[in-house]
């Protein structure tokens, strides 16, 4: 009977903390789905007094945050193809060179992020000033790869590193040369990881909003930072609107790639020897 008990308490438990689990994570995301419809919400009353499509097309006949969608849009991809271009190289050469300070190279990567960005951005404002970079595309850019150059060369490291030496030494063996070997052998083993860095990389510059207002307000606005606006300028639905669009990329490349994320390619990017 205590036996009995134990395990009823414990299933009880269980569901209780999952049940807390999902309010906590689905919770604010209902609320925003049901201000994002709602023609108006007034206290006391526990649901909307009415639902509507207005505020989804004042989201995009808005001329601002049309705008600043289209940006967004643009900054992302640029900038996952400029990383990939930067630190795709250095990723491989830390995976298959011992240098000297090269140990220490990795970990300087992680200065980028171990201080608040808001306090780098400014620091970096009076060199972008120096170089007439502020307020234009090229600057934002520069600041959005700079917040994805340790998931674009610690993730693809990992995955060149784990891809063993005997496969492409068997290639070599069968005359197949060292860019052969590469496209054939070891890119597409480490693709994987190449495509989760990708991803996460995405995601930091798609919501990356400190650097953006810093150095591309008011010229290039992207959807983060027009969020500022929206929640001092705009009624509230037209808020939810856009915090579901711009979370939607985010739900939608996790879901696409939760295989590789769920089978340790996040976490395995971060376990360089």
């Amino acid at each position: 009977m205590p036996a009995l008990l134990r395990r009823a308490g414990g299933r009880l438990l269980a569901t209780v903390l999952v049940t807390l689990v999902a309010l906590f994570v689905l919770g604010p995301l209902i609320w925003l789905g049901m201000h994002a419809f709602a023609s108006d919400w007034t206290y006391p009353n526990l649901l909307p007094d009415g639902f509507t499509m207005r505020w989804w097309g004042v989201v995009f006949s808005d001329p601002t945050l049309f705008a600043s969608m289209q940006n967004t849009l643009f900054f992302a991809p640029v900038t996952v193809l400029v990383s990939a271009i930067v630190c795709l190289p250095a990723a491989y050469a830390f995976s298959r060179f011992r240098f000297p300070g090269r140990r220490i190279f990795l970990i300087g990567l992680f200065a980028t992020n171990a201080f608040p960005k808001m306090g780098l951005f400014v620091s970096m404002a009076t060199v972008f000033y120096g170089l007439h970079l502020m307020g234009t595309a090229f600057g934002v850019i520069v600041v959005h790869v700079i917040g994805t150059v340790v998931f674009m060369t610690w993730i693809p490291a990992a995955a060149f590193s784990a891809v063993p030496r005997s496969l492409e030494e068997a290639a070599r063996d069968a005359g197949a040369g060292r860019i052969r070997t590469f496209l054939t052998v070891t890119l597409p083993l480490a693709l994987p990881g190449i495509l989760v860095a990708c991803v996460m990389s995405f995601l930091a510059s798609f919501d990356e909003a400190q650097g953006t207002y810093l150095v591309g307000a008011p010229t290039f606005m992207t959807m983060p930072t027009e969020m500022y606006t929206l929640v001092l300028n705009y009624p509230k639905q037209v808020a939810a609107v856009f915090a579901i669009l711009l979370s939607l990329p985010s739900v939608v490349l996790l879901l696409l790639t939760r295989k590789y994320i769920m089978d340790g390619q996040l976490a395995e990017g971060f376990q360089i020897r």
